[in-house]
């Protein structure tokens, strides 16, 4: 840890100033910032708080030990915080007393754990027999230390958590009776973790089948993810080739900005109402390119309505200014646009099938902006 240069503790002045001169910050916020995302993860915390941050003031802070760095440390289970709480709840009242919400946890967590509660038990008051042995100053610190460990990984009640699910931690909980590394010695069945879930259910027993299964699906997944990085390469250069002449940062715009020049050719075009050459060829990248272009919009509807199909364009665009509609007036919106386009007799029906129908009659009763994302889709 580069931090150890200081002892037990210190203030935060100190370690922004160790910072800015270590790693060459000539900004003091910058230094607080990146402080801020150490404290985060838990290498130093304050003192008397358990809000994982750096404040500017005069909080003393002390640096985690190594064995407790996330860097170190494995996840830890449901069963090590019980131990934890338990062994908080036979230590000094005053200074480890457990606040509501770990309370809270600790009454959840034995129910969860009944039948081997009094193992849990056991365990805590072998390690409070240890910690007892302990010089007072270094109990203290220690203590503090195992706090702060767990207000990273169950964090207080409103604060950030640092250790959210990722893809690792995914897989590991597919295979639920993996057994993992405890922090107290005691190991149990991998399964979901969170700061205040701990799940009661038995778990079904894996067999070789299900990791069969799990293989072949993995297996699948690379295959149809997977692509070679010439593929990858080719098809980057054809985007950027493509949108070359639209990137104002690499072709001069044609023709040029008339807030930047004395070209007015710009205005003479927006007044004509007739679309450059250059803004016509990039309708042909992609409908998205067509309907994000109010040009390329109204053109295409007139071609619709000359096709005599402008209804089904009508009905997408109503759907998206519908998502943006203030809340009052969604209710009504929602009504207008089933009476014009989905009622039965509808002056400009639309055609769905019949699943879609269906869901979009059932949303319309609890009116939303979203209501008629599943008939939009189908489009």
């Amino acid at each position: 840890m580069f931090f150890r240069p200081f002892l037990e503790q210190a203030s935060c002045a100190d370690i922004v100033q160790w910072l800015m001169k270590n790693l060459s910050i000539e900004d003091p916020g910058e230094a607080i910032h990146l402080g801020s995302l150490i404290a985060a993860q838990g290498y130093v915390f304050p003192i008397s708080d358990h809000v994982l941050t750096l404040k500017d003031d005069g909080t003393f802070y002390r640096f985690q030990a190594p064995y407790f760095w996330p860097s170190n440390c494995w996840e830890p289970e449901n069963t090590d915080y019980a131990i934890y709480l338990c062994k908080r709840t036979m230590q000094n009242k005053a200074r480890l007393e457990l606040a509501d919400y770990e309370a809270e946890n600790l009454a959840r967590l034995q129910r969860a754990f009944a039948r081997k509660w009094e193992f849990i038990f056991m365990q805590a008051e072998a390690q409070v027999k240890i910690d007892r042995k302990k010089d007072k100053t270094e109990r203290k610190i220690l203590d503090s230390q195992e706090r702060a460990f767990w207000d990273v990984h169950r964090p207080v009640p409103g604060c950030v958590n640092t250790t959210e699910m990722d893809i690792r931690k995914c897989r590991r909980m597919k295979n639920p009776q993996k057994v993992k590394k405890s922090v107290y010695g005691v190991t149990e069945e991998s399964q979901p973790q969170s700061p205040v879930h701990v799940p009661s259910q038995p778990v079904r027993k894996t067999t070789k089948e299900d990791f069969r299964k799990q293989i072949t699906f993995l297996n699948v997944q690379i295959e149809r993810h997977c692509l070679k990085m010439s593929k990858v390469a080719e098809s980057l250069i054809a985007y950027t080739e493509q949108y070359v002449e639209y990137d104002p940062f690499i072709t001069p715009a044609e023709p040029s900005n008339p807030w930047i020049s004395d070209d007015a050719a710009l205005w003479d075009i927006e007044m004509s109402k007739e679309p450059s050459q250059q803004r016509v060829k990039r309708w042909g990248f992609s409908m998205d390119e067509v309907l994000k272009d109010p040009v390329g919009r109204d053109q295409f509807l007139r071609f619709l309505e000359s096709e005599f199909s402008s209804e089904n364009l009508r009905f997408w665009l109503a759907v998206q200014d519908l998502k943006k509609q203030p809340l009052q007036d969604v209710t009504t919106r929602v009504e207008e646009i089933w009476q014009e386009f989905l009622a039965p007799g509808a002056q400009s029906a639309i055609n769905l099938d019949s699943h879609s129908y269906e869901k979009t009659s059932q949303n319309v009763k609890d009116p939303g902006r979203y209501t008629y994302e599943d008939a939009q889709v189908w489009f």
